[in-house]
């Protein structure tokens, strides 16, 4: 072997070695673990193409597509702690309070990213690791739950009270801004090409906004997004279109001492059974006026699986999932899955648990749901094997439901 030819290849291999040192610097190596991964579900989507969601296995002797008769529901007899129809004075043309400092999300981490830059509002001195470490601790896993950043909330900083309703609306978020309340909103993003899983991808995602005030006059709210930069503008119309696919799902954080101002500030929505009532009434009619809209339609769903009307939920699911939904609406809304296991609809569930699988290996929820497909399908093996996936996925994950789960193959 000639010199020169040696001299290559030492260099060649101390240049590899090098390689291999600055990949595990923690910074570097979350950087291209992220653009490694998505570089090859994007090879293996080219290859083998996701379809579209997946439409409803037919279901007899129920009709595949839900009347207003069936799906209305009778009103919940509640006592609110506040009355509905409680006045408000008028609010301020405008109002910003002042930014928190900019959290920069890292891959995958768009919730804790933005509960950070909240939590910075009330003192909180942390950073976005310290919340993903706790509720996401693998970087791959693609969803945080309110649920989740509720959990983080009530455990870790619990001198700070979390809720969460649906059903929100501009005059409501305007209020509680007004009332010095920052606002987390689940809202729609358009991803960018460079972050496309194939080039089928429709680049719809869910992404957390925390909104910190509002302009009459121009017609927008001034937010916070951890995935696009600080102190954005987005338009009342922008903001409820994005919005809406998530049921118009909000979250306030307050001092346990100014409770009672929360529950006037939100009125009947404090109550949580009413707000969700109330919702499903506005779906109900939002599903009726618009019918080919898959979002009313998935709204009405979700409003009915929280009372656990669960065959008139899997209809509502059955009429979005034919009118078309994002490839992605399963990575961060889990109701079809409950509402077909709890309504027979074992089929349903293994196909479209094992879809939502496909387009995001790393969910936790899906995992989980479709190991309880396999069990009662009778695959208990398979069941078990799911669970384990998802517990590897997010040991923390709701309490350990999927180790509970496991309890039921593997005492």
């Amino acid at each position: 072997m000639s010199k020169r030819i040696r001299n290559t290849l030492i260099a060649v291999a101390g240049l590899i070695v090098l390689a291999i040192v600055i990949y595990q610097i923690p910074f570097v190596k979350s950087r291209l673990s992220w653009r490694i991964e998505v570089f090859q579900i994007y090879v293996k989507n080219s290859i083998n193409p996701p379809g579209p969601v997946p439409t409803a296995l037919p279901v007899t002797p129920i009709p595949a597509t839900p009347t207003m008769a069936q799906t209305s529901v009778p009103a919940v007899q509640l006592t609110p702690s506040i009355t509905p129809t409680a006045t408000f004075p008028p609010l301020p043309a405008q109002f910003a309070m002042a930014s928190p400092p900019y959290e920069k999300q890292t891959p995958n981490n768009c919730g804790p990213a933005t509960l950070s830059m909240a939590l910075h509002m009330y003192g909180w001195e942390g950073k976005q690791s310290d919340i993903s470490d706790l509720i996401k601790p693998v970087s791959q896993d693609r969803n945080v739950n309110p649920e989740e950043l509720r959990y983080y909330v009530r455990t870790q900083a619990g001198w700070l009270n979390l809720e969460y309703r649906v059903g929100g609306n501009i005059t409501l978020l305007k209020r509680l801004l007004a009332a010095n309340y920052p606002v987390i909103v689940e809202s729609v993003t358009s991803l960018n090409p460079g972050d496309a899983l194939g080039p089928t991808d429709d680049l719809w995602a869910a992404h957390y906004l925390l909104i910190t005030g509002y302009d009459d006059a121009a017609q927008e709210f001034t937010v916070q997004d951890a995935y696009r930069g600080p102190d954005l503008k987005i338009s009342y119309a922008q903001l409820e279109a994005d919005w809406r696919p998530f049921n118009n799902l909000f979250i306030v954080m307050y001092f346990p001492q100014f409770e009672e101002e929360m529950k006037t500030l939100l009125a009947s929505d404090w109550d949580p059974e009413l707000n969700r009532q109330n919702t499903l009434t506005s779906s109900q009619t939002d599903s009726a006026k618009n019918p080919t809209d898959a979002f009313a339609w998935f709204n009405l769903g979700s409003n009915l699986a929280y009372f656990e009307r669960y065959e008139e939920a899997a209809l509502a699911y059955d009429k979005a999932r034919e009118i078309g939904l994002p490839l992605r609406m399963f990575r961060y809304q889990f109701g079809p899955f409950l509402s077909y296991f709890h309504s027979g609809r074992n089929n349903d569930l293994l196909v479209l648990t094992d879809y939502a699988r496909g387009i995001t290996e790393m969910s936790e929820e899906a995992w989980l749901w479709y190991g309880y497909g396999l069990y009662r399908k009778g695959d208990y093996s398979g069941a078990l094997k799911a669970w384990q996936k998802a517990d590897s996925i997010n040991p923390n994950f709701f309490e350990d439901q999927a180790q509970n789960a496991i309890q039921l193959v593997q005492p």
